[in-house]
């Protein structure tokens, strides 16, 4: 049976809730960790650092951390763009894919990008580095109108150089393993998006060779599977068959005809109308009355939300911008009031979005879940950790109660 690992996409260092989660998932018996150089700006590799510090030097060894390397991002792109910029002048075959979005696992890149991930989480060696998401440089290639035979080539040829450079790092001590982490992997074998994988440990074993290892150290593959999305299970059958672990990743994210749902279901607020009305009683005269009417628009689209990570880009793009140019005209006491009736009333609204979606995702996906008789999180996960080709679950708990449900259900099935 799978286990679970405690997967740190949202995971902050600047947010204690994220930090207590995780500290939580690791007394709890939790041993592995996936994190990327990209989440959170890096600030998901600093948060591991600062937990991990508070535990034992015996708890820390069992603790696997699984890292990842390819993205020219937030404060790297920054970096990077800059005039004379000297990561710019050390890394080559850079693939910039959009305005927001660079991609590269260029030798000099493995390097730099390793010894930032070592100095974030406070370690002088991790168990393993993935190449993230190679296949950057195949949608570059097809949005460019490159022939297929042309791209496949040289994506073979930019994954071998990247491979090399990871047994050396293997030699200098500095990481157990190497492997890919490819959203790619799970696309059928005729999509153009697809990235071959039979070849991987071809290209790992001639790497060894040119970088003076006896055998290679290819030894981890990730890519999305769940309930809904299970094309990436031949990936997960062949790497099995090769001795190679396998890390799920988004087994409660699904894509299903074309539309993003989030398998879980969550509780009705119990206190939201209370403080929707509280809000609104407050709000009730004229200063405050474009509030009023922003929160009484929130309140009319609570069911319109197809997923919660839409409200969640809408909350910060458009709600929070509108409120906090209303709170400028807003003085002493009655700013306070209101936001501390804000905060109460947008923490409920989430939990009313979140169970408006469930109800909305179990009845649009009742087929997948026709014999589920509890939570469809639980059925979800359930049928990743009892398949016979996958190591690791890999689930973000970003608060304690998520990590305590998580250890339930791993109690339930041993």
């Amino acid at each position: 049976m799978a286990d679970f690992g405690f997967g740190t996409y949202r995971i902050s260092d600047t947010n204690q809730a994220h930090l207590d989660a995780l500290s939580e998932a690791i007394r709890g018996g939790i041993k592995l960790i996936d994190t990327s150089t990209n989440y959170f700006n890096g600030g998901a590799e600093r948060a591991i650092g600062k937990v991990l510090s508070k535990f034992d030097e015996s708890v820390k060894d069992e603790i696997q951390i699984v890292s990842k390397f390819g993205y020219i991002q937030g404060d790297l792109l920054s970096e990077y763009t800059q005039e004379n910029s000297d990561l710019k002048a050390l890394i080559c075959d850079v693939v910039e894919y959009s305005p927001e979005c660079f991609h590269c696992i260029d030798q000099e890149f493995v390097s730099h990008q390793l010894s930032c991930s070592l100095e974030r989480l406070q370690c002088d060696k991790i168990d393993c580095y993935l190449v993230h998401n190679p296949e950057y440089y195949i949608l570059d290639a097809i949005n460019k109108g490159i022939k297929k035979e042309t791209y496949t080539k040289e994506m073979q040829n930019r994954l071998f150089e990247s491979f090399v450079a990871l047994e050396k790092e293997v030699q200098n001590g500095r990481i157990n393993g190497y492997g890919v982490s490819s959203n790619s992997f799970a696309k059928p074998k005729n999509d153009p998006e697809f990235l071959e994988y039979e070849n991987l440990l071809d290209l790992a074993h001639e790497a060894a060779l040119a970088a003076g290892n006896e055998t290679h150290s290819f030894t981890t593959i990730e890519l999305p599977i769940n309930i809904i999305e299970k094309q990436g299970l031949h990936v997960t059958f062949w790497a099995k068959e090769n001795n190679l672990r396998v890390l799920s990743n988004r087994p409660l994210n699904a894509v299903y005809n074309g539309k993003m749902y989030r398998l879980s279901e969550y509780d009705e607020s119990r206190d939201y109308y209370m403080y929707l009305n509280e809000l609104l009683e407050f709000c009730d005269n004229e200063l405050l009355r474009p509030v009023y009417n922003l929160i009484n628009q929130l309140d009319e689209s609570i069911h319109k939300f197809e997923f919660v990570g839409d409200y969640d880009t809408f909350i910060h793009t458009q709600v929070l911008p509108h409120l906090q140019r209303s709170l400028q005209d807003i003085d002493g006491d009655t700013r306070e009031k209101l936001i501390a009736y804000l905060d109460l009333f947008l923490s409920e609204y989430r939990q009313m979005v979140e169970y408006e979606s469930g109800r909305r995702t179990k009845e649009e996906l009742k087929r997948f879940f026709k014999n589920c008789n509890e939570p469809i999180q639980n059925c979800a996960l359930k049928y990743l950790l009892e398949q016979e080709s996958i190591d690791y679950v890999l689930v973000g708990a970003r608060r304690v109660r998520y990590v305590y449900d998580l250890l339930a259900l791993r109690d339930e099935l041993v």
